[in-house]
């Protein structure tokens, strides 16, 4: 049985795991199951922005009435979109070409399963079996896959998933209409793409609002808009079973989770975006012993280590925070700490307090730290505060004014300290007007402030006084000290401390 260095299981971001152990003369094997460059190359978010951006321009097309411009759309030339998306999706080729007879690196293309703690055979895509391995350090990071919720007849009635809608069920041109099961990120950024290219889309949510991670008014905002868009928002409703109907369509049948009340939605495809399940049951972990959780998601520490030492899992399969950016902060991690041993004092941790995202739906979401109903059950004074887009210059500029339905905002809520717990923003441009607040979150620590004030302008003049005392990372103290470009769209972002005020304690 041949033995190598390192086994990494996954081709996206166990890639760069691989890269920092050829460079130290070890020997590896890369095993991959699917096209090489993982989710968010073949199936995730690069190819889903690709759709994404068009539909953004449709919508400010539209809105560009606001400001007195009339554009109509005379044509969509679908084939260049898709092509555009394909020739992306293509690259994961030139991945799996770059890493041939790479010296010390074996591919293997299949699906791995573990026959022992450190022993695993691959099984060819065409069901043969390849020779046995080895090795002394195994990674694991063979992502996650859609997860198919129990629907009578949904198997007979078919259904698109975002592995096939990247594959084989891609459409020639956008259906006429679409129920999507989940209201989640990925089905809300799907409703804002078929909705803008002409599609009749209904969304369908079994839990009482859309987005549900997100902020309440975020939601509320964002169901608002959707209604206004033309997409059918059917919140606290539960798919109960689907069927074939007429001309080649399908029928839906979804229930009022309060009501009882069932009603019959006919379509032309339906998508299923209801969650993702982990990948740890192909492997056979438990030939292991790494322990999974109850929904199989493998249990890491720290530093990314399972508790069977010599084995890591990162990336989408252990369950927190499935983003690409989050998996290649963790493999960042994970480089540094592969080679040092247990209790070197320049093993790093991984920290999760300030992971952002965003739903790049319509209007686009961001999201950094907690929401304000977490930070209450953590407990301590809180300040929480919004601006709209609307209250500066560049926002009224580009159509927003108070109390307009799509009046998006920035919500800021930190402790009495100034220490940055949680931003959310919903508008244009989101995903942009959130990073600073990344950052000045992972700058990593607070100053202790005197006793907080109370309320009304001198509590602001109080406020502002000790702020200038304590210019410290972590809180929002640098945002005083900075000149913010006027007039900026980057100003809603950063005025939303003037609007900063002490709230109750739960």
């Amino acid at each position: 049985m041949k033995e190598f260095d390192l086994a990494v299981i996954g081709s996206g971001v166990g890639l760069s795991l691989i890269e920092v152990a050829l460079n130290r003369g070890l020997t590896c094997v890369l095993v991959e199951e699917g096209k090489f460059g993982g989710t968010c190359l073949t199936r995730g978010c690069i190819p889903s922005k690709i759709l994404v951006h068009p539909a953004d321009l449709i919508r400010e097309t539209a809105h560009a009435a606001r400001i007195g411009l009339d554009f109509q759309l005379v044509g969509m030339d679908w084939s260049t979109i898709a092509n555009r998306m394909w020739a992306k999706i293509d690259e994961s080729a030139n991945i799996e070409k770059s890493l041939t007879g790479v010296p010390g690196l074996t591919v293997l293309k299949g699906t791995g399963t573990f026959t022992g703690p450190f022993a695993m055979r691959v099984t060819a895509r065409d069901g043969s079996e390849m020779e046995p391995f080895r090795a002394k350090r195994f990674i694991l990071a063979p992502g996650a896959r859609s997860a198919i919720p129990p629907i009578e007849g949904l198997e007979q009635a078919g259904y698109v998933v975002s592995e096939t809608f990247f594959g084989e069920k891609f459409p020639d041109k956008p259906w006429k209409s679409l129920v999507i099961l989940g209201g989640g990120a990925i089905g809300c950024e799907f409703a804002h793409i078929f909705s803008a290219f002409g599609t009749q889309v209904t969304v369908v949510e079994m839990l009482p609002r859309l987005a549900v991670n997100e902020e309440e008014e975020v939601s509320h905002m964002l169901e608002r808009q959707f209604r206004a868009s033309g997409i059918d928002v059917l919140t606290g409703h539960r798919a109960i079973s689907a069927r074939p109907g007429k001309d080649g369509g399908k029928v839906v049948v979804v229930r009022d989770e309060v009501s009882g009340a069932t009603r019959e939605l006919a379509c032309e495809e339906i998508l299923v975006s209801t969650g993702v399940r982990s990948n740890a049951d192909r492997l056979a972990v438990e030939k292991t012993g790494v322990e999974v959780g109850p929904r199989g998601w493998i249990h890491t520490d720290a530093y990314l280590q399972t508790n069977v030492p010599g084995i890591w899992a990162l990336g989408d399969i252990n369950g927190k925070y499935q983003f690409r950016h989050k998996a290649n902060y963790a493999a960042d991690v994970l480089a540094g700490n592969l080679f040092r041993p247990a209790g070197d004092p320049e093993r790093k941790q991984v920290h999760y307090d300030a992971v952002p995202w965003a739903i790049f739906t319509h209007p686009q979401i961001a999201h950094v730290g907690m929401t304000e109903a977490q930070a209450r059950e953590k407990g301590g004074r809180l300040l929480v505060g919004y601006n709209h887009y609307s209250e500066v210059s560049k926002g009224y500029a580009m159509g927003y004014e108070p109390d307009d339905a799509d009046d998006g905002f920035v919500k800021l809520i930190a402790d009495e300290n100034l220490r940055i717990l949680g931003v959310h923003i919903i508008g244009p441009n989101a995903a942009i007007l959130i990073q600073p607040f990344v950052y000045l979150m992972n700058a990593g620590f607070s100053c202790t402030l005197p006793p907080p004030p109370e309320h009304g302008h001198a509590a602001r003049r109080q406020l502002t006084d000790a702020v200038h005392h304590c210019i410290e990372a972590g809180t929002i103290s640098p945002i005083y000290e900075s000149m913010v470009i006027h007039p900026a769209l980057s100003e809603v972002a950063a005025w939303v401390i003037s609007g900063l005020r002490f709230v109750d304690e739960p």
